[in-house]
């Protein structure tokens, strides 16, 4: 298995982060409290991949 490139690894962060507002909003619409929670834990992993792909980058550069 190929290794992501930094730059994957944000992009799925971001793409992640964006799904979960998406789910977030519509479980809080809907009164659905497992979808919001899921939206909520689903914006958190892009936080971290997107914060992993800048300790790539960091590391990369040296």
């Amino acid at each position: 298995m190929a290794h992501q490139t930094s730059t994957e690894t944000k992009a799925e962060g971001s793409a992640d982060q964006l799904g979960g507002q998406i789910k977030e909003t519509v479980g809080a619409a809907t009164g659905d409290e497992s979808l919001e929670r899921q939206g909520e834990n689903d914006q958190r992993k892009g936080s971290l991949k997107k914060a992993w792909g800048n300790v790539k980058d960091a590391f990369s550069k040296k």
